[in-house]
């Protein structure tokens, strides 16, 4: 059930994003799904390793580079999902800000 809930509010998230940053656009609300679920794997399967194998850089520039891997799977997953589509580098870095901000805020959300 808490699963269920944390993807309905990632796709909440998603919606939310694509209606503050300019750039970032999405078709309809199933697109929404499917894109909070490719978010969701993503950030499961390819983010860890990702800030594995870029720890040094990420040390060095004290954390700030991991906002530039966000980004950049953000652009991935827009990549992936026909209906999603993000117009640019720096539409990518201020709605990955968002939803990373955004998630830390869902996970400190008791159920």
């Amino acid at each position: 059930m808490y699963l269920l809930f944390q993807f309905l509010v990632l796709t909440v998230i998603v919606l939310f994003t694509a209606w503050i940053i300019p750039g970032i656009t999405i078709s309809s609300i199933p697109m929404a799904m499917i894109t909070a679920a490719v978010i969701a794997l993503i950030n499961t399967v390819l983010k860890p390793l990702l800030n594995l194998i870029t720890l040094p850089v990420n040390v060095v520039t004290l954390g700030l580079f991991a906002l530039i891997i966000n980004a950049l799977l953000l652009m991935f997953v827009a990549y992936l999902v026909p209906g999603f589509t993000v117009n640019g580098f720096w539409s990518a870095f201020f709605g990955a800000l968002v939803i990373s901000l955004l998630t830390l805020g869902m996970s400190y959300i008791e159920f």
